[in-house]
């Protein structure tokens, strides 16, 4: 059901060919951008009516309007499940309490008698949130997404979700239900590339957004690179992950059930052990059996899952290499299953999130942990971070210097703007003394 990679006896190669020897799925976001643009430039000319006939044709849904009506989202909440509610509310509180912790202050540095440096955080104007609606429904999704736009002081919130033909067009009723808990009133039916595209040029029903956040397929993907540059992304998602690392005290029930708790996302999702045990490893592969039966979406996606290119078992000599091939991976979500689990976590380099001991299992941290769950994929946690209020602030420079601080440094710009032979800019430094540069210190 899961493949083997044995790394064990020869020394651990360095950078990209230790990376080339993990698995990994293959995500080709260049050749779907090709796919969308149409698609994006049929939404930028036609606005509301592409978005309408795209709905119609990926969908299977024909929309009188993409705006979801303010009664529908009341609808949803007074009709939602309590049980689900209240997990719901305890999921909002608990992000909020781990997000609202990442407000920024402004900061002010006297660099000089008279010169100082201010550091201001803004928030973003707008935003448009993307909530998935394919294979599954995903209101944890748009709490990950809301929650830190919230915290972070953003007015302007939007989300978007596919219109689902079950639901007479409109997104699923557990996505409304949440953006109602959580006050958005803005929530539009549209999925994929066209969500994306709507939120980057606006429509005749959604203005523009100046940033555009959200899980989604290969197509929300490719859209977000299409828009790179004129809207600012959260990251171009792939396929999720976990990577488990364990030694011999890991229980392989948990590791067994943690592997297809992710693989159970899409037949692309990555489930990846590293241990030092065989004997762990002979475990987990024997106990997935019986609980993939147990299961659903046996077919068409855990099995496709498992037995991809991008799942594996990955046996190593130690921790010590376990973590070099981690570090390595750079998982999405990264479970530490070892003894002293704390000490090696905090050894860790490279992870979306990193997940501590037996009694913090990934699903955890996609519902109720108070951690956000839209984290970095495909080895880019080696470079970024996952979602949060920080995603959604701009850090302003604010320059303040009397003459004196101009005058004491003057003679230090000139000499710099000359060595990079720009003397236009000494010159506006000259032009404030009479063209004299002061002498300073």
């Amino acid at each position: 059901m899961i493949s083997r990679i044995d790394l064990r006896g020869d020394a651990l190669p360095e950078g990209p060919a230790l990376r080339d020897l993990l698995p990994r799925a293959d995500f080709d976001v260049s050749a779907a951008l090709e796919k969308v643009r149409p698609i994006c430039e049929a939404v930028h000319h036609r606005g509301d009516a592409a978005l309408i006939d795209f709905a119609e044709k990926f969908d299977g849904v024909k929309l009188d309007q993409v705006r979801v009506p303010a009664a529908a989202l009341t609808r949803a909440l007074e009709e939602l499940d309590p049980t689900v509610r209240a997990a719901l509310e305890e999921s909002i509180r608990r992000a909020r309490l781990v997000h609202r912790e990442q407000r920024r202050t402004s900061h002010t540095t006297q660099v000089v008698p008279g010169g100082t440096v201010t550091e201001k955080w803004v928030p973003v104007d707008r935003v448009g949130l993307y909530a998935p609606g394919g294979r599954s429904v995903y209101p944890s999704s748009v709490i990950m997404n809301v929650v830190p736009a919230q915290e972070a002081g953003v007015e302007s919130i939007a989300l978007a979700s596919p219109a689902q033909a079950e639901f007479n067009g409109l997104p699923h009723p557990t996505i409304l239900a949440a953006c109602a808990l959580l006050g958005v009133d803005e929530v539009y039916a549209a999925g994929g590339a066209t969500a994306v595209a709507m939120f980057a040029y606006g429509t005749e029903s959604c203005p523009p957004a100046t940033m555009v956040t959200g899980p989604g397929n290969i197509w929300v993907a490719a859209a977000k690179r299409y828009f790179t540059g004129k809207i600012g992304i959260d990251a171009e998602a792939g396929p999720t992950e976990i990577a488990i690392l364990a030694d011999e005290t890991a229980d392989p029930v948990h590791v067994a059930s943690d592997l297809i708790s992710q693989a159970e996302h899409d037949p692309l999702a990555a489930a990846v052990l590293v241990t030092d045990s065989v004997e762990l490893a002979d475990a987990v592969e024997k106990e997935l059996e019986p609980q993939v039966a147990a299961t659903r979406h046996i077919e068409d996606r855990i099995r496709p899952a498992l037995a991809g290119k991008q799942s594996a078992v990955v046996l190593v000599d130690g921790i010590e290499e376990g973590l070099r091939v981690v570090d390595a991976y750079g998982a999405e979500h990264l479970e530490i299953q070892t003894r002293q689990a704390s000490e090696v976590a905090d050894r860790v380099r490279n992870a979306g999130a990193i997940f501590i001991g037996p009694w913090a299992p990934v699903s955890l941290g996609d519902y109720a942990a108070g951690s956000n769950h839209v984290l970095p994929t495909g080895g880019c946690a080696c470079h970024s971070s996952g979602l949060s209020v920080q995603s959604f602030l701009r850090g302003i420079h604010i320059v303040d210097y009397t003459r004196d601080a101009l005058a004491e440094v003057a003679h230090h710009v000139v000499t710099l703007a000359e060595a990079e032979d720009l003397p236009a800019h000494g010159a506006a430094v000259k032009a404030r003394f009479g063209w004299k540069v002061p002498e300073g210190k």
